[in-house]
């Protein structure tokens, strides 16, 4: 009886002190690849990275010790880490607090009904689905995990569009400018241990050694060259404006998210109780919340690209830190040498108390972008070869 509410218990009537050995590599050797694929993973559906781990850790020890096989693999996957980003998008923005509570109701949510389906024995019904069904939904899978990575592999930042291939073009015309060589090179270098194992010996887990090695090369040369900086040693009235703007517009997304929810709350009390008035009054309000929660994400959307395009130098100074000047604006008395700086702006709101910037290229040549500047209402205008375009502030 003990055995069956305490499955691994029953592991220690066979289990044999040569096998520990055995047991310890093949858990260090899956350790090895699923630390980065978690990563991946928690950025496919749209949470922070280290979320990851926390999906790879717990689980799969709970589901060892108090599953029903001690051969079954449990952890997180990319189908599901897909499925979770589709059904959350709407409601939240990703990565924000309110997106990173709806995923783990979901996640909760979710666990329940499996755990319900198991214990009435309905794993059968997985059966009832077509093979012609499975086949096209993780082929689509795998072209979208694989296409997801892309902006990775060139070293881009692009903001998701409406449709999957606007992604994808985006991400091209980015790495058409913007392609951080050295992360295409480490990239590179991982596709090519992989091919190169693989035709010397099959034995050899080729995944492995790619992390193993390009880590190693990563943490031996400092490859993340990123700095905390303070907004005032931005010398760019134009960067810390948009700045401000920026984390002045993804901080009213949330908070309209929170009132969207309140008023979908009143819309389904009315719809319930069959008031005509009140759920046309709700649902105006609802529809209201949600154009201007769009307009946010679009205002978000432009200062991101824009903040995205800046290219910094650093400027030493004898009785402070480093003042960062856009390239371009240099000062002629002052030097600007060593690297190539970008602001890195994620979905969230920038601190302008530790400003996180990357370091880029050497070579300081500026790419070619589109121009914005303001105008005396506050907007932005985008200069183009074909006219002016106005931009919502």
């Amino acid at each position: 009886m003990l055995t069956r509410v305490l499955p691994f218990l029953d592991w220690f009537k066979d289990y044999r002190p040569g096998v520990l050995m055995l047991d310890a590599l093949a858990g260090l050797s899956v350790a090895l690849v699923l630390i980065p694929q978690s990563l991946a993973y928690a950025q496919l559906a749209g949470l922070p990275p280290y979320y990851g781990l926390y999906a790879s850790f717990l689980p799969p020890i709970i589901a060892a010790l108090f599953g029903s096989s001690r051969q079954l693999a449990s952890g997180p996957v990319a189908v599901v880490s897909l499925m979770s980003a589709a059904s959350l998008e709407p409601l939240a923005t990703a990565g924000s607090e309110g997106y990173i509570t709806y995923a783990i109701l979901l996640a909760l949510m979710v666990g329940l009904f499996q755990f319900a389906l198991g214990v009435l024995r309905l794993g059968l019904v997985v059966n009832f689905i077509s093979h012609p069904v499975v086949n096209g939904f993780t082929n689509a899978a795998a072209i979208i995990i694989a296409t997801s990575q892309l902006s990775k592999i060139f070293g881009v930042y692009v903001d998701n569009g409406d449709h999957y291939y606007e992604t994808i073009i985006r991400v091209i015309k980015a790495a058409a400018h913007y392609t951080y060589l050295p992360t295409l090179l480490m990239g590179a270098l991982a596709f090519a241990i992989m091919y190169g194992f693989k035709k010397i010996s099959m034995k050899i887990p080729t995944v492995i050694a790619a992390v193993v090695v390009t880590t190693f090369i990563s943490w031996a040369v400092g490859f993340e060259q990123n700095m905390a900086v303070d907004l005032s040693t931005i010398e760019s009235y134009e960067a810390r404006n948009l700045i401000e703007r920026f984390n002045w517009a993804v901080g009213e997304i949330p908070l309209l998210v929170e009132k969207r929810a309140a008023m979908t709350a009143d819309l389904d009390g009315a719809e319930r109780k069959n008031d005509k008035m009140a759920l046309l009054a709700a649902r105006g309000n609802v529809d209201r919340l949600t154009l201007q929660i769009e307009q946010y994400k679009y205002e978000a959307h432009l200062y991101r690209q824009r903040l995205r395009q800046f290219l910094f130098r650093g400027v030493k100074r004898p009785d402070g830190p480093p003042m960062f000047y856009p390239i371009g604006e240099i000062p002629g008395e002052a030097p600007g040498d060593g690297p190539t700086w970008r602001i890195e702006v994620n979905n969230g709101p920038l601190r302008t108390d530790r400003l996180v910037l990357m370091g880029g290229r050497r070579d300081g040549r500026a790419e070619t972008h589109p121009s914005f500047r303001e105008d005396r209402r506050g907007s932005y205008l985008h200069d183009s070869g074909k006219g002016r375009q106005r931009h919502p502030s």
